[in-house]
């Protein structure tokens, strides 16, 4: 597949930089990513997703669009109050970038239907706000070998890490990270959240995911990220993998 003259002047300044370039740009225009979660950080993550040129991009969500979700998540509008989160985000995108495709799935990802998903897709990111369905992820992950991009956001801390721990004998999984599910886990409907921290965390995550899918290194495989928003502080953080993990 070769990048059309239209698609050549839109991705202009990203062919510019010598670790994308022409090939680059097709690869991402070739590439299949499953985003789960169109919410906070679903937002920034699916628009620098597609402003990227990525292909086909498909959605996963089963929430609605609530009057409380607009202050940090800036596609939807009044009048997508009530109505499905990953088929409004897919409806807005489709407009304003008409060189991807946008699949919305109105519905939880489980282990019955994510294998299916997982295997059809080069990668998958997602921006939920709980540990179980990361850890459904992560089990899908090792399944299929599908490489994903894991992105959390709390009060002004942020974290973003990538996983594909059949890769070496060493890589670490989601779960050698987190080993079971916090008792205190709360989300942000308790802790509170700034729109702006969404935005930093899911640019962040968007653009690992993009370097993922253009061989384009460093690679935060085997690293977390962690953003101190409040401080301005950036950490990396080396992990390892738990020989004891349940998960593989």
């Amino acid at each position: 597949m070769s990048l059309s003259p239209s698609q050549r002047q839109r991705f202009s300044r990203q062919i510019l930089l010598k670790e994308i370039g022409a090939q680059g740009q097709t690869m991402l225009s070739e590439a299949r990513v499953l985003v789960v979660g169109a919410g906070g950080l679903g937002n920034p993550i699916l628009t620098y997703l597609a402003s990227a040129g990525i292909g086909h991009i498909t959605i996963i969500d089963p929430d609605q669009v609530s009057l409380s979700n607009l202050a940090r998540q800036f596609i939807f509008n009044e009048g997508d109050i009530g109505t499905n989160k990953a088929q409004a985000i897919a409806q807005h995108l489709q407009e304003k970038f008409g060189d991807s495709h946008f699949e919305p799935i109105a519905a939880p990802l489980t282990p019955d239907n994510g294998k299916a998903l997982f295997e059809a897709h080069d990668l998958v990111i997602e921006g939920v706000d709980r540990f179980a369905p990361r850890f459904v992820i992560n089990q899908l992950s090792i399944a299929t070998q599908t490489p994903f991009v894991s992105s959390a956001v709390g009060r002004f801390e942020g974290q973003v890490a990538a996983f594909a721990p059949w890769a070496a004998n060493t890589a670490p999984c989601y779960q050698c990270l987190v080993p079971q599910i916090p008792d205190d886990e709360a989300a942000c409907d308790v802790l509170g959240i700034l729109g702006a921290s969404c935005g930093v965390v899911g640019a962040q995550a968007a653009l690992e995911a993009i370097k993922i899918l253009t061989n384009t290194e460093p690679l935060l495989f085997a690293h977390l990220l962690i953003l101190d928003m409040l401080s301005g502080e950036m950490r990396r953080v080396s992990l390892s993998r738990d020989p004891g993990c349940p998960a593989h």
